[in-house]
């Protein structure tokens, strides 16, 4: 008998599974940027993290209740550190030197992200870790903002608060979006500088907190990237250098989970065509006026104008005119 020295386990498929035409918001933690550039690469409509990166789930509740409720964000909310000014629920990316201009900018989002989850048939909702950063008057933060550690608290939540938090806010969100579709996962990237066993407790505490949301309520689906990078590859050559995030093989082999488990079958089989074409507009030839590169050129053309007949909701304006 063979040894064994790979452990995988078959993920049960969605219910109803995302499709071409589908709508998908992505929110959460920096894995969700690894889902979003694999989904737009084959020409997904999707809405990644309006408020920029976000670990832990009280911020992303508040930032889903900012959409929601399209809660603007107000001048006496900012304030500035180093030259910036900036949001506490928001990633330093939306602060800048002009309070104007910053407010503009995340109130753009918060809009875009209301009319958008109005329409949207799925939210992916990637929790990081349970660790909170408050300040002194017990507000959690979205981002420190690089301001001394002494000015914050740091608390790990507890799964009954996390859950309690998500079952309004998801509650709210299935009032504006009834046919919207909710999927809950855990990032695999390990918080290690909270210490080894404290991110395994945080981890915990998202999985727990999952679990009982779905207890409430029954539509909310789980996919478990966490699971496949640290029980299935459960190997450090699918790290990153710093020993923290999953390098390429391990992303790509969570995509390729992904699509099995949650997309339907036509989608994934136009999936590999949309793929092919964006092969083809990276191809750099070493002979562009030969007849070979002429005649690739207008096949893959052909393949686009006939991908924008079959599926006229997505965009494929920019190959078409990257082989004209």
């Amino acid at each position: 008998m063979p040894v064994e020295f790979h452990l995988s386990f078959n993920l049960p498929s969605f219910e109803q599974k995302i499709t071409l035409s589908d709508r998908l918001f992505l929110i959460g933690s920096c894995f969700t940027n690894h889902l979003h550039d694999k989904l737009e690469a084959h020409k997904f409509r999707v809405l990644q993290n309006p408020h920029g990166i976000l670990f832990n789930p009280i911020s992303i509740c508040n930032s889903l209740d900012a959409y929601i409720n399209k809660r603007l964000v107000t001048k006496d909310q900012l304030f500035q550190h180093q030259s910036l000014w900036h949001h506490w629920d928001f990633h330093s990316s939306y602060s800048n030197e002009d309070p104007e201009n910053a407010l503009d900018f995340m109130n753009k989002s918060i809009v875009e992200s209301h009319e958008f989850l109005k329409n949207t048939e799925w939210i992916f909702i990637t929790l990081g870790s349970a660790f909170a950063y408050l300040k002194e008057d017990r507000e959690v933060v979205a981002n420190c903002h690089k301001l001394p550690s002494d000015v914050f608290s740091k608390e790990l939540l507890k799964p009954n608060e996390i859950a309690s938090r998500f079952i309004k806010i998801l509650q709210d969100l299935m009032d504006i979006n009834k046919k919207i579709k909710i999927v809950f996962t855990v990032s695999p990237v390990r918080h290690l500088r909270d210490g080894f066993i404290e991110n395994n407790r945080s981890k915990a505490s998202l999985i727990h907190a999952i679990d009982l949301i779905k207890d409430q309520i029954s539509s909310v689906e789980y996919f478990p990237a966490y699971e496949l990078v640290i029980d299935d590859l459960r190997d450090y050559r699918f790290y990153a250098e710093d020993m923290v995030h999953p390098n390429y093989l391990a992303t790509q082999y969570v995509w390729e989970k992904f699509v099995e488990s949650c997309v339907e079958g036509k989608s994934q089989e136009a999936m590999k065509e949309i793929n092919q074409l964006q092969q083809a507009v990276k191809h750099r030839p070493l002979h562009p006026s030969s007849n070979e590169h002429l005649k690739f050129k207008q096949k893959s053309k052909d393949l686009a104008l006939e991908l924008s007949k079959r599926f006229p909701f997505l965009d494929f304006s920019k190959e078409i005119m990257h082989f004209t």
